[in-house]
């Protein structure tokens, strides 16, 4: 099999036999069957306004602010180190610090949370004044359906069944002799 840039030629011996006119073309190329050439495809770029706008705007909306906090969280955590590590640190007190600021995203999260559950169970609450109605009707609708599907089937099965009683009779009748 041949991948890549080249194949390699195989000996005459080595081709199939292939009749006529293929084989001699095929060994007239050297015995190669194929020669595949990658792609490399190029993008191209759009020349649009908008994205002329979006490529400008990209340094000061996107990268700028990205970089300055990046920036600013480097520099509060040299800022807290030169001062818990210092001669007299209180690392204490940074510890709590620390944990203080670890502990109210997670809080934060979960009364975010807590306010979802409380607005689910109150829509639920809501949800279940009204649906007694309405369910209590679509009963209705389902016991009146109930009652015509039984009427006709038993409509369709009584012919069945008078026949069927009146072999029964004449075998009954004519069984006793």
């Amino acid at each position: 099999m041949c991948l890549g840039e080249a194949c390699h030629p195989l000996p005459t011996s080595s081709i199939p036999r292939i009749a006529g006119w293929r084989r001699r073309r095929l060994i007239a190329r050297g015995g190669k069957y194929a020669k595949i050439k990658t792609m490399k495809p190029k993008i191209p770029q759009p020349v649009h306004e908008s994205y002329k706008r979006h490529r400008r705007e990209l340094a000061w909306q996107i990268i700028l602010p990205v970089a300055l906090t990046a920036l600013l969280i480097v520099a509060l955590i040299v800022l807290v180190n030169i001062a818990t590590f210092n001669e007299g640190g209180d690392v204490g007190r940074w510890a709590a610090i620390s944990t203080i600021w670890i502990v109210v995203p997670v809080m934060v999260a979960g009364l975010v949370f807590l306010a979802l559950l409380v607005a689910l169970v109150y829509l639920m609450m809501r949800l279940l004044d009204i649906t007694p109605t309405y369910t209590g009707i679509a009963q209705d609708y389902v016991y009146k359906a109930a009652g015509y599907v039984k009427r006709g089937a038993d409509m369709a099965v009584k012919p069945v069944l008078f026949l069927d009683g009146i072999g029964a009779s004449l075998r009954a009748f004519f069984g006793r002799k």
